[in-house]
């Protein structure tokens, strides 16, 4: 039996799909969130929950999860349909803003985190430094001091990164290349 054109295209999209899935596990996402994704990156018009449930195998419940995992980090939008009550699903085809988005995100939960801590801890450790009637409790809190005063120059750096890449700044110095035009195939990419 021979492979039709468009056999040997849903195989090539198969592929892709895939590969999408599995590279954004190097950023947190299950490869079957991955796959949500990948479906509705390469979808010709907006997918409902139930069109994307036959698309990836999954439960309704599980697609519906993984799509708000997915409008959260701003890879997919909720659009409405005229004459169709069901939500659905368009992802965000620019895998530059995707990126952005999803390490903005994940830089502003870091700093938000160590910050929290570094206003918890930072007096304590202050006062006992200062005040301990224990010499090796002020020795080892005045280390750990500098410490958390050391790590303040990160959480700087990182917020100064995230708004960077939250206003676009980050293309002056790390420009994207111009994507080739042509549907031709090309050379792959070099990998790192």
């Amino acid at each position: 039996m021979q492979t039709t054109d468009s056999q040997r295209l849903e195989e090539a999209r198969d592929v892709m799909i895939s590969a999408i899935a599995q590279s954004m596990v190097a950023y947190g996402v299950t490869p079957s969130v991955g796959r949500i994704y990948a479906v509705l990156y390469f979808a010709e018009s907006p997918l409902t929950l139930d069109d994307i449930k036959d698309e990836v195998a999954m439960s309704k419940a599980s697609v519906s999860t993984g799509i708000r995992e997915l409008i959260d980090t701003g890879m997919v939008v909720k659009v409405w349909k005229k004459g169709d009550r069901k939500d659905h699903y368009i992802a965000e085809k620019d895998f530059f803003q995707n990126f952005l988005g999803f390490m903005v995100k994940m830089l502003r939960l870091e700093r938000g985190v160590i910050h929290k801590a570094i206003e918890q801890t930072e007096p304590v450790m202050e006062e006992l430094a200062r005040q301990s009637d224990d010499e090796a409790v002020r020795q080892t809190a005045t280390k750990d001091l500098a410490l958390v005063n050391g790590s303040k120059a990160y959480l700087t750096w990182i917020r100064q990164l995230a708004n960077a890449m939250e206003s676009g700044d980050i293309f002056t110095h790390f420009p994207p290349p111009e994507p080739d035009a042509s549907p031709q195939a090309s050379e792959p990419p070099s990998v790192l």
